[in-house]
């Protein structure tokens, strides 16, 4: 008799994305253990790949997936927790999380506290400080991936909160499969909803904590998550989250193309100094020609987070409605002016 089928569902996701890891990292062995290009007697050695686990259904039944799969596939398998400080009791929690992920069979298993500042608000500055965690983790043991747990459920919410930001295309495509330096993060559940998730760990008997925050109408993802896309599927009929999962994709695709033509258009815009020139901006299509400006302004210093479509707007203008208008000031003090035909920007 085979697994329940919500355990096999997860265990085929993170099988799938370990076998994609080994494609990207090292060689792979053949039928009968051997690996084109070296020795008989030449064992590669085995990437490291890391689950983080808050300790919810969703990172838990991924640490589970992963503690499973991974020695079938000559992966060796840790695991890692953010203590965020932010509630009372989190070092307990933390430490409770390194047993759980022991007993499932990971080897290394840490446990990392943060300093949660406040820049961009708090969830923000939450999310800020667990992935640089994260990436000393991976740093420190010397791991060729991290594996997340987010889940279609968590992709159809993202997309809905860059649709209330009105950030463009590139916030509804929402969360990428693989990304971070290197492709080091893997979302392996992007395709499973977050109940599958949690009969998974409940089938298994496995212990989860429900992070209170989740629940907190204090924080925007909590109040969507329990108020919003309820009144969506409400209004709209179940498939909501389904089609907002599509729509990232779609929208990344588009993101994705659109951003290639974007940096092929740049060097076709500057001149000797690396200026850009004015005439040849206006020629370019305006999802085109605000990529540029976008990227531009990154180059020269301006936070990407902090740079929101009304600020690439008015630099737009600067270029479709010029009446001798002044300089204007991005985030990252970043100034953009016009002179001569050419936008000058730099840091102030």
């Amino acid at each position: 008799m085979g697994p329940h089928p919500a355990v096999a569902a997860i265990r085929l996701a993170v099988r799938r994305v370990l076998n994609d890891i080994l494609d990207d990292h090292g060689d792979v062995p053949d039928d009968h253990g051997r690996t084109p290009g070296r020795a008989p007697d030449e064992r590669p050695p085995s990437p490291l790949v890391l689950a983080a686990c808050s300790g919810g259904a969703d990172s838990m039944a991924l640490a589970s997936a992963l503690a499973f799969e991974a020695p079938r596939l000559g992966v060796r398998a840790g695991g890692v927790t953010v203590d965020h400080g932010l509630q009372a009791g989190s070092d307990v929690r933390a430490a409770e999380v390194v047993l759980r992920l022991r007993e499932l069979g990971l080897d290394p298993v840490e446990s990392v506290a943060v300093s949660v500042g406040r820049g961009g608000g708090p969830e923000a500055a939450a999310r800020d400080a667990r992935y640089a965690a994260l990436d000393a983790a991976a740093e420190r043991h010397g791991a060729v991936a991290v594996l997340l747990g987010h889940t279609r459920d968590d992709q159809a919410e993202t997309v809905l909160l860059g649709l209330a930001r009105g950030s463009g295309i590139r916030s509804l495509s929402g969360m990428a499969a693989v990304s971070g330096a290197d492709g080091r993060y893997r979302r392996p559940f992007l395709q499973l909803d977050r109940q599958t998730a949690r009969k998974a760990c409940m089938v298994q008997s496995l212990s989860v904590w429900d992070d209170p925050h989740n629940a907190d109408p204090a924080y925007t993802r909590s109040r969507l998550r329990h108020e919003g896309l309820p009144a969506l599927e409400k209004a709209l009929g179940k498939g909501v989250v389904e089609a907002l999962a599509r729509t990232a994709q779609l929208s990344r695709d588009d993101a994705d193309a659109l951003d290639a033509w974007a940096g092929r258009a740049a060097a076709g815009v500057r001149d000797a100094d690396g200026r850009l020139e004015c005439a040849g901006l206006y020629a370019l299509p305006p999802a085109v020609r605000r990529r540029v400006l976008r990227r531009a302004a990154i180059e020269a210093g301006a936070p990407a987070g902090s740079l929101f479509a009304r600020h690439i707007e008015e630099v737009d203008r600067l270029i479709t409605g010029w009446r001798g208008q002044g300089a204007i000031n991005l985030p990252g003090k970043v100034v953009v002016r016009r002179q001569g035909g050419r936008l000058v920007i730099r840091q102030g």
